[in-house]
Formats: C-alpha cells, structure tokens, sequence
C-alpha cells in the first residue's frame, strides 16, 4: 500500500542519524522517513530524532533502519503501517554497533537511557 506519505523511490539519507551525527550524539536504534528517506534515531534515543523530524516535516511513516527489521510505524495512528518496500539499503550497515556509532557512545549508555526525562 502506497500514499502520498510515501515515496519507496527515495534512499535513505545515509547510514546512520543526520542529526547525531551532526553534533557528535549517539543513538540507540535508527528510523527511516518513509517519505524523504531522512534517518533519525529512534524514540529510545535520548534526543528522539525521528519523531521530532515526524513534527517538523509532517511526514507521520517511518520503517525501521535496524538490521532484519521491515516494520513500519505511523506517528499519527499511533500504530504500526503495512508499507511498501523501500528503495536500498534497508537497513544501517549490520557491523555498525547498536548504540551507535562506534566510538561515540558512552560507557554509561544504559544508564543514561535509564534515566533520561521525557
């Protein structure tokens, strides 16, 4: 099933968060933008990339960015999607750690994960 929400033509935006990666962050698992290919970390991540690119852009259809993983997720039902195959590569590279990326992710992650505010 296709929607405007949509665009299985579209790579994704590289192989792990744009957004992390751009102030040296680390991430816990990664989400793809169905529409724009954007990838972002997930909401587990202590900066929630996905969703906050979901608000800002209005594009509500993410697909897992994990390594065996093909689930689609709508940010507006609040409920999982049956999407389309998207455009390669499918998943981030399967020898990039998860937390993610190698060598920024701090000893004391699962604490910090434990203890981050909502």
């Amino acid at each position: 099933m296709t929607t405007p929400d949509i665009d299985p033509t579209v790579p994704p935006s590289g192989t792990g968060c744009l957004d992390c990666e751009g102030t040296g962050g680390w991430w816990f698992h990664l989400r793809r933008c169905a529409s724009c290919g954007h990838i972002g970390c997930c909401d587990d991540s202590l900066s929630r990339h996905a969703s906050k690119h979901a608000t800002e852009s209005g594009h509500p259809i993410i697909r897992s960015f994990e390594p065996g993983e093909d689930w689609f997720w709508n940010y507006e039902t609040n409920d999982y999607y049956n999407g389309p195959a998207l455009a390669p590569p499918q998943s981030r590279p399967a020898d990039e750690t998860a937390p993610g990326p190698r060598g920024h992710v701090p000893e004391n992650w699962v604490s910090l994960l434990q203890n981050r505010s909502d």
